[in-house]
């Protein structure tokens, strides 16, 4: 069984089959909801939406560590990681998918490792390369399947949110060599790791970043909603695509 995190634009997952919901608990609190089981592409999935079906939890205060010690307690076979973000770089507009190979950490103040409190040893982990090469290979296998255009790396950059951020904070961003720029990014990715879960973030760009393309001025937030919305139903067909190669 694999798992597909949701972000903006994803809060469910319609093309799930013969669904039902689970209320889980975890060490560390409840996820950010329910959890979704079902079909797709002929396998069981359960899904996830990382700030609540109703799109209430900001990035900040998303519950990182319960979501995650939830598909560990599951036992998935990987999780494929949805997130609308910014584009950084020139040629990562408004529309397009990337499949990242890596992530530079701005966030701060987020409970990050499940290794703390009393009696917790202190644990290492390797984050040389943070992404699952397996789910990462499989994404971008299904793009090629489907015929569908999809960067293959890229850096994502995980600032705290919930605002937007400056034009000169992209900046920095950019000369720090950041390609993307989102919210939910980190811990959610080194937790991961650290329950031993392959994971890998597919990138929806539904923006160029501030200070860039038609954002130089200013960010057209209700521009927004009609990018994502068209470009999330890209990327689920990809996922759609690389479930069914797994039968």
């Amino acid at each position: 069984m694999y798992a597909i995190i949701g972000g903006s634009g994803l809060a469910k997952l319609s093309a799930l089959g013969n669904t039902r919901r689970q209320v889980m608990r975890t060490p560390y609190g409840e996820p950010s909801g329910a959890l979704t089981f079902g079909e797709l592409a002929g396998r069981e999935v359960v899904f996830l939406a990382r700030h609540g079906y109703g799109h209430t939890i900001a990035p900040h205060e998303i519950n990182y560590r319960a979501n995650i010690w939830a598909l560990k307690e599951l036992k998935v076979d990987g999780v494929f990681a949805v997130a609308s973000v910014g584009g950084v770089r020139a040629d990562f507009g408004p529309g397009t998918l990337v499949v990242p190979d890596q992530i530079i950490d701005y966030s701060h103040s987020r409970k990050g490792t499940f290794y703390e409190g009393d009696g917790a040893p202190v644990t290492h982990i390797d984050f040389t390369w943070p992404y699952s090469q397996r789910i990462r290979k499989m994404l971008l296998a299904a793009a090629a399947r489907c015929g569908e255009a999809v960067a293959d790396g890229g850096v994502y950059a995980c600032t705290q949110g919930p605002r937007l951020e400056t034009a000169a904070e992209i900046e920095r961003i950019a000369r720090d060599g950041g390609d993307l720029v989102g919210m939910t990014g980190m811990p959610e990715a080194s937790l991961a790791r650290e329950a031993g879960l392959d994971y890998a973030t597919f990138a929806v760009v539904v923006n160029h970043a501030a200070g860039r393309g038609d954002s130089r001025c200013a960010i057209r937030l209700e521009d927004l909603e009609t990018v994502l919305r068209e470009t999330i139903v890209r990327a689920v067909a990809v996922i759609e695509a690389a479930l069914g190669e797994t039968r």
